[in-house]
């Protein structure tokens, strides 16, 4: 019986070692909400290795959770290594007369470490007493069988012994590339590349029982009752009891070129020059590529590792990759305080750049043009999150972000104008970048211009959120106040967003002509009257200006913006042939952060929308562009639509989403788009790539204005992305919408 690992917290995560059960995920429960049960959570450990002039071999697992490595140098063992902070492949020392020893092969016979060398098969196991002197030149490996009986394989022979007596010797045609011994079949099971043979201990009989080519490795699974053979082009299934191959070579698979294979807890394992890949029970594979999971993505050897985690040893060291039990819930409390150790600047919801390798300690906390846009998506999370829980640490986290967002406001001279982010002076390089950049009235500080109509849709849905959800009137007043600000200037300023030098910026326009400009396929049409409204019915709401609701009925009314906005989304596409380069631009494709910008608004344009007439129409849109954006499976806008649509917006991915985004936020560069076992389709206006979504564990960490059908990318370990966005935003507002529980 497989023990269970739970999961609490972060303290515990960085030195867990991990454990597996293959049990089903969460229990949906109704149609409405998901009871939030524990499900399986990978995340790895990695353990690296520099001296590539003495190649790695093999790795084993003994029953008391040692690993241990072979090498051509000897024997190693895994030194430190915790989640995020690699350890490395040292020297095992443990017995000094086994570094006297020339072993060629280690293997876990009865759950004990078992050597080969140039004399004898030999243990420290069973007080040191097995040492069965073999008497065969040139072995190079052995597989023990029922009894403390081995078999051994060398060039171009076998030879079974038992107590240091050969009982049985034969000549094999080609290398042996691997032994296993199934103990359901009490045989020996021989491979080389063109041939797998039987061996019968009680008839002494070596048999053939399946031919073919290009074999490179192979297992015997389920009981002894399958054997699987890898070869350079897929993988074989030989039916042990019919002595007959199943049906034709498997090539559907994510890289075809097998150099391992191996049974782990249940689990079929192939190791490629491309990472490592598992079967799953639905035909489909789990895909451990790139520094998210392996120290590289040359495996040489795959084996069953401590408390039920997975080893994958590559040319430059070794992955552990760990299977623990946790919650939607217990994920959230990690996250919350990954965000809150490493990714608070000023306030901000930032992003830690500048990383050597995935290597935290030297990253450093960075500005962004979204540094608005960002918080907005944390700050919410963390609003949902106190409306929930009533959490004092929560409301303190909306308090201090509160007043980042503030000082965007206040740093520069513009009225009612939000900066896209600030920084000391000094380590900005203002000069290089004079439109963005400027100095403030207090020598200390630049901020930076040319704010854009995402980060204004971000303060109005956050400031909206705050003043309906948080009970505090400081804080509650302080959101008001600025949304009835930000929404003046605009008011003001013609619907355009006017910087400090008098002009408008690229993006923060919502005026008539410049919207009702675009044709009506092109998509800022649409977008840009949908958030206006959305800004316009938010700040009425709560400021019971009539402006506000007067203006939104006249762009509405006089300038067609709920037609604009109401537009299905199937006439959204490329302008027309001789259009202004501005429009063909804007329309070459699909503009993924454009979701974000319009799901953003439909916080405000549906619950604060001035009649139920027009609800029930922005319902129409909403369901509409959620429509188009399923094959996505982005768990924000199907939480989202809950608030609309509550019995139909794809719940199941929504949980599949939060479950699957990896523990790991760090850029490591992903690539799948060399993969067999996926079924690419042609360019398309809405970079559709693929025709299923990949996992977001094995895709480049996206956040929810990027393309999740992109299949490569990434930044070589350059950076890590706070989930305070990415993932803390979906599932707060899940919980709030009590689509979660």
């Amino acid at each position: 019986m497989k023990r269970i690992v739970r999961f609490y917290g972060l303290a515990l995560l960085v030195t867990l070692a991990g454990q597996v059960s293959f049990s089903t995920a969460s229990a949906r429960q109704g149609e409405s909400h998901w009871k939030d049960d524990h499900f399986i959570q990978d995340f790895s450990i990695k353990y690296s290795y520099e001296d590539v002039q003495r190649p790695l071999k093999k790795v084993v697992t003994d029953r008391n959770g040692k690993i241990q490595v072979l090498s051509s140098a000897g024997l190693l063992h895994p030194h430190a290594g915790a989640f995020l902070y690699p350890g490395d492949l040292a020297v095992d020392g443990t017995y000094r007369f086994l570094a006297e020893k020339a072993i060629v092969d280690l293997q876990v016979y009865r759950e004990q470490l078992v050597y080969l060398d140039d004399e004898a098969v030999l243990s420290n196991a069973w007080a040191g007493e097995l040492f069965s002197r073999h008497q065969m030149s040139g072995a190079r490996m052995f597989a023990g069988g029922e009894d403390f009986d081995f078999l051994l394989a060398g060039e171009g022979e076998l030879s079974y012994l038992k107590d240091s007596n050969r009982l049985w010797r034969s000549k094999i045609s080609g290398p042996v590339l691997d032994l296993k011994y199934a103990p359901g079949t009490n045989r020996f099971w021989i491979l080389t590349p063109v041939s797998l043979h039987t061996f019968s201990p009680e008839t002494e009989e070596l048999k053939l029982v399946f031919e073919g080519a290009d074999f490179t490795a192979f297992d015997v699974v389920a009981s002894g009752t399958r054997t699987i053979i890898g070869t350079s082009n897929g993988y074989i299934e030989f039916n042990n009891l019919s002595n007959k191959a199943g049906g034709e070579i498997h090539r559907k698979l994510p890289v075809t070129e097998i150099r391992t294979v191996a049974e782990v807890n249940g689990q079929i394992w192939f190791g490629t020059p491309e990472g490592a890949f598992s079967l799953r029970r639905d035909g489909g594979y789990h895909y451990y590529y790139g520094k998210r999971w392996l120290p590289d993505n040359r495996v040489v050897d795959i084996a069953a590792g401590p408390e039920g985690s997975v080893l994958v040893l590559t040319e430059k060291g070794l992955g552990q990759i760990v299977f623990t039990e946790m919650t939607l819930a217990e994920k959230a409390d990690y996250f919350e305080k990954q965000v809150r150790l490493r990714h608070l600047r000023n306030g901000f919801n930032a992003t830690l750049s500048g990383m050597s390798d995935g290597n935290l300690s030297t990253g450093y906390l960075a500005d962004s043009d979204n540094d608005g846009l960002w918080t907005s998506m944390y700050l919410a999370g963390e609003v949902f999150r106190y409306s929930v829980t009533g959490s004092d640490e929560a409301l303190q986290h909306v308090r201090e972000s509160l007043d980042a967002m503030e000082r965007l406001y206040t740093i520069n001279p513009v009225p009612g104008f939000p900066s896209r982010s600030f920084e000391r002076s000094g380590y900005i390089d203002v000069l290089s970048d004079p439109e963005r950049w400027q100095h403030a009235s207090d020598p200390e500080w630049d901020w930076k211009a040319t704010t854009s109509s995402d980060e204004a849709i971000g303060h109005v849905f956050v400031f909206g959120v705050i003043a309906e959800l948080i009970p505090d009137e400081a804080i509650r007043g302080k959101a008001i106040r600025l949304l009835d600000e930000l929404m003046q200037h605009i008011v003001d300023n013609d619907w355009y967003l006017i910087d400090y030098d008098g002009e408008p910026t690229t993006w923060g326009r919502w005026n008539p002509e410049y919207v009702n400009g675009f044709a009506t396929m092109v998509g800022d049409r649409k977008l840009n009257s949908s958030n206006i409204v959305a800004m316009l019915q938010t700040a009425y709401y709560f400021t019971g200006k009539e402006i506000y609701k007067e203006k939104a009925n006249y762009l509405m009314e006089n300038h067609g913006y709920l037609e604009n906005l109401m537009r299905p989304m199937e006439e959204i596409g490329r302008a027309e042939e001789g259009s202004d380069e501005w429009a063909a631009m804007l329309s070459e494709s699909w503009n993924h952060s454009d979701d974000e910008m319009y799901f953003l608004g439909y916080w405000g344009l549906y619950r604060y929308a001035f009649t139920d007439e027009l609800r029930d129409k922005y319902k129409l849109a909403i369901v509409d562009h959620w429509e188009a954006e399923r094959p996505e499976k982005d768990g924000l806008w199907n939480i989202f639509t809950a608030m609309v649509s509550p019995d139909n917006f794809d719940l199941e991915e929504a949980i599949w989403y939060l479950q699957e985004y990896p523990l790991d936020l760090i850029h490591w560069t992903m690539k799948n788009s060399h993969r067999k076992d996926i079924v690419l389709l042609e360019e398309n206006f809405r970079r559709q790539s693929t025709a299923e979504v990949l996992p977001p564990d094995e895709l480049p960490i996206r956040r929810h204005n990027a393309n999740r059908f992109d299949l490569d990318g990434g930044r070589d370990g350059n950076q890590e992305s706070s989930a305070g966005d990415i993932w803390l935003l979906p599932y707060w507002m899940g919980r709030y919408l009590q689509v979660i529980r």
